[in-house]
Parts: C-alpha cells; sequence; structure tokens
C-alpha cells in the first residue's frame, strides 16, 4: 500500500473517531471523559495514549502532536489537532466544530482515494513493462537457446547485458520521477480554509482568526500559505456582501478538494502519456538487447558451429 492510500485511510479513521467525540461533547460529556469512552479494548493504540494524556489534564491538540509528530501518515491526527487548538483559541464550539471536521475529513479521503484510482492504471502499466526484458531472455530459455550463457559467457552478450540494465535503471529512475511529478504535491487540499471557518465561528475577529489558524498549521506541519491568498478574498467578499464568512470558507474548501479531484485525474492522463517515453527510450531497447539479441548471437553461434 503506498503512502497516500495509507493516509486516506487515516483520515477515514480519524473522521469516524472526531464524529462519535462531537456526538459525546454534543450530549454533555466533559472531553476527557469522552476520549476514554472512545478507547476501547486496544489500551496501546494511539487513541489511547492520547486519551491518558488527556485525562493527565494535557490540552488535547499537545497530547495529539507530541504522539504523532509530523509524520505523513497521520494527516487526518494533525488536521484534529489543528482543528481542537484552533476551536479552543477563538472559543468555538467543540462538537459542531468536531462535526464539520468529520465531513470534512471523509471528503479528504474520498479525494485521495480518487486521485490514487486515477493514477492506479499508469503506474501499473508501467511496473508490468518493467518486465519485459526479463520476459525476453526467458522467451530464448523456452525455445532451448542458451540465452543466460550467451549473455554472461560471451563478449557481445556481456555488451548487451551492461546497455540493458544500464537502460533499465535508467528506466526505474525516469518512471518514478514522472509519479512523484503526477502524484499531488498538497494532500489536505481545503483544510486551511476550514479551520479558518472554525476560527470566525467562535466570534473571533479574521485577524485574530488568521493568527490562530497560523499558529495551528505551524504546530501540526499543515501547509496554509497556498491557502492564504483564498482566505484574503473569501473574507473580503464576506465583508462586502455582509454574509457569514464560514459558509463562504467551507463553500472554497469543498471547491478547493473538488479541484483537486480534477487535477489528479488531469495528471493522470498525462501520465499515461509520458510513461510511453521512457517505455519507448529504455525498457524497448532493453529488451532487444537482452531478449532479441542473445536470441540471435545465440542462432548465429550454433550455425557457424555446425560448419
Amino acid at each position: 500500500m503506498t503512502r497516500k492510500a495509507r493516509s486516506g485511510a487515516d483520515e477515514d479513521e480519524v473522521a469516524t473517531l472526531v464524529q462519535r467525540l462531537a456526538v459525546l461533547l454534543a450530549a454533555g460529556v466533559a472531553p476527557p471523559s469522552a476520549w476514554s469512552y472512545l478507547v476501547g479494548d486496544d489500551r496501546d493504540s494511539r487513541l489511547a495514549t492520547v486519551a491518558r494524556a488527556v485525562g493527565e489534564h494535557v490540552p488535547a491538540d499537545e497530547a495529539i502532536l507530541s504522539i504523532v509528530g509530523t509524520s505523513p501518515d497521520a494527516a487526518g491526527w494533525r488536521g484534529l489537532a489543528a482543528a481542537w487548538g484552533v476551536a479552543s483559541e477563538a472559543g468555538a464550539p467543540l462538537a459542531p466544530t468536531l462535526t464539520d471536521l468529520a465531513a470534512s475529513l471523509r471528503d479528504l479521503a474520498e479525494t485521495g482515494r480518487q486521485v490514487q484510482v486515477a493514477l492506479a492504471a499508469p503506474i501499473a502499466t508501467a511496473r508490468m513493462v518493467m518486465a519485459l526484458p526479463a520476459v525476453g531472455v526467458l522467451f530464448g530459455m523456452v525455445l532451448g537457446f542458451d540465452t543466460l550463457g550467451t549473455l554472461f559467457g560471451t563478449p557481445a552478450g556481456l555488451a548487451c547485458l551492461g546497455v540493458g540494465v544500464a537502460l533499465i535503471a535508467a528506466a526505474r529512475v525516469w518512471n518514478q520521477r514522472l509519479v512523484r511529478s503526477a502524484e499531488p504535491g498538497v494532500h489536505t487540499p481545503g483544510l486551511a480554509l476550514d479551520l479558518v471557518a472554525i476560527a470566525v465561528s467562535g466570534g473571533a475577529s479574521t485577524q485574530r482568526a488568521i493568527h490562530a489558524v497560523e499558529r495551528a498549521c505551524d504546530r501540526s506541519s499543515l501547509p496554509w500559505e497556498a491557502d492564504r491568498a483564498v482566505v484574503d478574498s473569501v473574507l473580503s467578499l464576506s465583508r462586502r456582501a455582509g454574509v457569514p464568512a464560514a459558509a463562504l470558507l467551507r463553500s472554497e474548501s469543498a471547491e478547493a478538494r473538488r479541484r483537486a479531484r480534477s487535477d489528479g485525474a488531469r495528471r493522470a492522463a498525462t501520465l499515461s502519456v509520458t510513461l510511453m517515453l521512457p517505455l519507448g527510450l529504455c525498457i524497448l531497447p532493453a529488451f532487444m538487447l537482452l531478449g532479441v539479441a542473445p536470441l540471435l548471437i545465440a542462432v548465429i553461434s550454433s550455425t557457424v558451429a555446425g560448419f
């Protein structure tokens, strides 16, 4: 499983946790008790560790970050820590805040899954074509020719082997770079906008809300600068139109995730084309050198030996 897939699973898991926390808090359960009720039988889990720290009067956001740190596979947990910290600082009610955060995390997880599904086909194609040279060698052996002996036992075979292996290595590096360039650079699109919505829904001024989100994102290692211009634009529109900023911010965060899904599909389509370059320039020549050339050398050698 890839890192991105693990991250999506994490966001789903955290969304379920956050929704349960929201229900308990809305029912009047104190936060330390709410955390402890959710632990269950697994006392060694990440949730249990957070619950113990919260029970010892450590703020929930600090407890979460002390455990997950800046792990790339814990974006959901870091989002929860940021949201909890922003709500506490801005005075936003926790139960509605967590309900909105759960919906946002589920949307993030769905965005990540759709991007991974779009990328799966070209990535699988790249891995499959990497096996072509080995298939060529095996094919020659099935036909009864000593292709391995030719590759390792003759000067021409050694030359083909060296160049073919170099081409395969180059294709592997090239494929990896193409795949990395197609993967999303921001794995929590729109989350910073949701955090600002949480802050302003607590009655904080826009400047105080922005400062609170900046601090929370810095502590939680979440991207913020990329969304700053969008936040400023939405807050300006809110002031001019006299409408609540929180609703506009949440609408913009949903749009950011929609764009992320569209961009992921576009990058996947581009990747399926660009992967033809290492296939044509590296893998197919390697196939000829490792699979076809030894076969021809073996045929020629056996023919010459017969005279």
